[in-house]
């Protein structure tokens, strides 16, 4: 199995604007914005790590605090791991369309998960665009989030 960019793509497109019956809708507890990334990248075939520590949804009662949260996103994406889901950090210039951005708005506080649907070539600010809940938006420009005091662009890997 791979992790299939485009259909993770399409799923944003669809869902920007609405919300997935599938999914509980967290936009009244914290903000939606992760859990919209982690449905895209399911769609886009990664699968479900089912573990205590894993990132899974089954109901918003039983799911992994990875599949909603900015920063537990992170840590298990970036977590060295023998399968699964794998996040890894990289420049802004080798972004692709699939990748996450995620956003601060307070030194040392990660606040916002963004789907990456357009990268340019090369990839700059001006020209990756994301989707996002939230804050609905699709093919907004990352250098619009001007409020953003830094960002972290991370490449979307899979691990069998």
């Amino acid at each position: 199995m791979s992790y299939d960019r485009r259909a993770a793509v399409r799923y944003a497109h669809e869902w920007v604007y609405r919300r997935n019956p599938q999914y509980y809708d967290f936009s009244e507890l914290g903000g939606d914005c992760t859990n919209f990334v982690s449905q895209a990248l399911f769609a886009g075939g990664i699968s479900m790590d089912k573990t205590p520590d894993g990132w899974y949804y089954r109901s918003p009662d039983d799911r992994a605090p990875a599949w909603t949260s900015v920063g537990k996103l992170y840590e298990y994406g970036t977590r060295k791991k023998s399968k699964g889901l794998t996040l890894t950090e990289i420049p802004l210039e080798q972004v692709q369309v699939g990748d996450i951005i995620q956003l601060s708005f307070r030194r040392g506080e990660w606040g916002h998960s963004l789907f990456v649907v357009h990268a340019g070539n090369p990839p700059d600010a001006s020209n990756v665009l994301i989707a996002a809940h939230s804050n609905d938006n699709n093919f907004r420009p990352l250098s619009t989030y001007g409020r953003a005091i830094e960002y972290r662009a991370l490449q979307v890997g899979f691990k069998e």
